[in-house]
């Protein structure tokens, strides 16, 4: 087992970031960064800063749905992607948590 970091950012779906969505453009700067992995999950509900529920009930439908962004790697990298993330998160959030990391081998 290896200690790592877990970095959770919260965005919405239309934030955007150099003309793509900002949670591709993490995800893809995180493989850029080699860090050892990134999925992004969209949620059906949640509300943020705003407090404004965005929602995919078909009666209220929302085109800005919250997005969750996860991120593991041990902790000097996570640390050192903070800095190239945090000036392109505008209004989102950012947790980190430490976890205890085991890569399964085939």
């Amino acid at each position: 087992m290896e200690q790592g970091y877990l970095l959770r950012i919260y965005v919405g779906e239309s934030d955007k970031e150099d003309g793509m969505p900002l949670y591709e453009w993490i995800v893809r700067r995180a493989k850029q960064e080699k860090l050892a992995g990134a999925t992004a999950f969209r949620a059906i509900e949640g509300y943020g800063s705003h407090s404004r529920i965005h929602t995919a009930k078909i009666l209220q439908l929302s085109t800005d749905l919250p997005v969750v962004i996860e991120i593991i790697d041990l902790a000097d990298k996570i640390e050192a992607f903070l800095p190239i993330i945090e000036p392109v998160i505008h209004g989102g959030l950012i947790t980190r948590e430490k976890i205890e990391m085991r890569i399964a081998q085939r």
